[in-house]
């Protein structure tokens, strides 16, 4: 028996165009979301839309994002309604027209209401558990956070309840009329490296390279 699709959690995420790339199951949504942490958040200001990208990361069925409790982002758009959004893109199709080029990608939409954490101790874990994500075992290395600067981050939350990805993956899409045209039709992948570590410039001698820092890479979250 076929499994049947899971439907759209609302109709502002259901794919109006392009409808059978859309993914609306929740292991598809966390492992976009668990392979890219920057984001885009989009609300609101003054009137006027604005979309800004900072770090998301996800924490079960929720997922966060900082910034300084200055940022304008930051305080506009607490309690207010938002779109994060998350892109991987992994191809540039190449066509035999200019109308078929394309684009390979995974992305998530995430609608809500801004939600605020503002508890002292909550904000330290979630912030503890960002950077443990990301590179196991940092945490407990660093100078501790002191009061102050906790007061300075503002961390904003979403519930994964109303939430889309689509997919867009293969190869050109080429009628069949253009398939004896000359020219050269495929794609070309892109992928995220990470390059040789830099040391800081005033770091002492004698400091190895962390497991953590050599071995990073994106979309390593379970």
């Amino acid at each position: 028996m076929p499994v049947k699709p899971h439907p759209a959690p609302s109709a502002r995420t259901r794919a109006r165009r392009l409808s059978e790339k859309a993914a609306y199951d929740r292991d598809t949504i966390n492992a976009i979301l668990d392979a890219m942490p920057v984001a885009h958040v989009g609300y609101v200001l003054d009137g006027a839309p604005v979309v800004m990208p900072t770090l998301q990361w996800r924490e079960g069925d929720r997922i966060y994002w900082h910034g300084s409790s200055a940022s304008r982002m930051q305080r506009k758009s607490a309690a207010m309604p938002v779109c994060v959004t998350v892109t991987l893109t992994d191809g540039m199709l190449l066509a035999r027209s200019g109308l078929e080029h394309s684009v390979n990608y995974r992305c998530v939409m995430v609608f809500g209401t801004a939600e605020v954490v503002s508890d002292p101790a909550a904000k330290a874990r979630h912030l503890e558990t960002m950077m443990e994500q990301m590179f196991p075992g940092r945490w407990a290395t660093l100078r501790p956070m002191t009061a102050q600067e906790l007061k300075a981050t503002a961390i904003l939350s979403l519930p994964i309840t109303e939430a889309s990805a689509k997919i867009s993956a293969g190869m050109p899409a080429d009628p069949v009329e253009d398939a004896s045209w000359p020219v050269w039709a495929g794609v070309l992948p892109i992928q995220l490296t990470m390059g040789a570590p830099q040391p800081a410039p005033d770091m002492p001698a004698g400091i190895d390279l962390p497991d953590h820092v050599s071995t990073y890479r994106f979309g390593h979250k379970s």
